[in-house]
């Protein structure tokens, strides 16, 4: 009988560390699925500029040729506190549309979350800009909703960011970094699901890969004119001024 106890706890001791690690993993790939309602956000383009009639007919015809969804993806490595979110090249047709901010995906995100320092690569215009600066910090309100995704128990959580964006995001606790997609962060456990329900467009993890990420993955983007966040809202304004109209969160996300 002693024989078999010994066995039995044996057994339990061999277990609990592959149950742990796949219960808390600290290392992994994650892929997202960005959804935009496209036609939404013509409409608020166009009130932006009600007088533009050439705009208004071109707009009009594209919603009438193009489905009302676009869907793009990305990847977030993360390894212990760093995570590193990245854009796959968009797989659809191109079209005028393709390149309008909010619809293609600017930002290649190194984010510390150790230190709470980012990185971040982002197209503007054409131009290349690297983004030194203190990860975002938001203050979430966290709920009692619960919801699946992927595979994984998130809960919800809500909050405010740039004085006006409405953000929901779907954490899981069952992955211990408090990363995110693009640079949303600060919740305990891993976000895989966000978002803005006044703007029409949605972050939403399709698959998630615990196989560990070698160190040799987690680059930091480097190429890019380096500045702060805001020294590049002061250089767009100073560029485009007014005409920049709703578009500039879309730049600081």
């Amino acid at each position: 009988m002693r024989t078999l106890y010994i066995l039995i706890a044996v057994c339990l001791l061999g277990v609990h560390p592959l149950m742990a690690q796949q219960r808390f993993p600290s290392s992994g790939t994650i892929t997202f699925e960005k959804t935009l309602n496209v036609h939404a956000y013509i409409n608020k383009r166009l009130k932006e500029r009600p007088n533009e009639g050439f705009s208004k007919q071109l707009y009009e015809s594209y919603k009438n040729a193009n489905p009302q969804f676009k869907r793009l993806y990305s990847k977030l490595l993360f390894s212990g506190n760093h995570t590193l979110f990245t854009p796959l090249p968009d797989a659809g047709a191109q079209d005028f549309m393709s390149g309008s901010i909010g619809i293609y995906q600017a930002n290649t995100i190194y984010t510390d979350l150790g230190t709470g320092l980012s990185t971040c690569q982002k197209e503007v215009y054409g131009d290349k800009l690297l983004i030194r600066d203190t990860a975002r910090v938001i203050q979430w309100k966290i709920t009692s909703e619960t919801r699946e995704i992927a595979g994984y128990q998130c809960r919800r959580a809500n909050a405010i960011i740039m004085d006006s964006i409405y953000v929901v995001a779907f954490y899981t606790d069952q992955i211990h970094v408090s990363g995110g997609p693009e640079s949303f962060t600060g919740l305990p456990g891993m976000i895989l699901g966000v978002a803005l329900p006044h703007d029409n467009v949605t972050w939403f993890a399709t698959s998630i890969d615990l196989t560990s990420v070698p160190a040799t993955s987690m680059v930091t983007p480097k190429k890019g004119k380096e500045m702060k966040t805001l020294e590049m809202r002061e250089k767009i304004k100073t560029v485009w001024g007014d005409n920049i109209g709703g578009l500039m969160w879309w730049l600081e996300l």
